[in-house]
């Protein structure tokens, strides 16, 4: 069983089951929609994960007819999405887990589309808190 919560914790998830197909996605959308260089989203299924507190701030925006990205109302995170082609399937945010996941990414998608900032994969220092020199 996994954990995860919003950044506030006023929405609190479970899910009983694993996650498939983990992609890290740079396309504008997700971009946007993460305020990053891109999101990371993972398949599970909609029976395995249960809200378990703040079901009343979840809202939802249609991105497109029959697509609804779902955030928390009070702290904006993002939660996951739905497709109702897909009705069986949710696409989580990985970033919301509060649990470690044996599961692994699978790929980089719409590295085309990457904002021109990113460098995949960059030999950059690495620290454990923030930089040096930072306050």
């Amino acid at each position: 069983m996994y954990q995860a919560s919003c950044l506030c914790g006023a929405v609190k998830l479970e899910l009983n089951g694993s996650i498939s197909s983990i992609i890290h996605c740079h396309c504008s959308l997700c971009r946007k929609s993460s305020g990053t260089a891109y999101a990371t989203n993972g398949f599970v299924d909609r029976d395995a994960l249960q809200i378990v507190s703040g079901a009343e701030h979840i809202r939802h925006y249609a991105f497109k007819p029959g697509r609804l990205r779902h955030f928390c109302g009070v702290c904006a995170s993002p939660l996951f999405s739905s497709n109702e082609d897909n009705p069986d399937k949710l696409r989580l945010r990985l970033g919301l887990l509060d649990s470690d996941i044996s599961e692994r990414p699978i790929s980089h998608n719409y590295v085309t589309s990457k904002a021109n900032w990113e460098e995949l994969d960059a030999s950059l220092p690495r620290y454990e808190a923030k930089e040096p020199g930072r306050e």
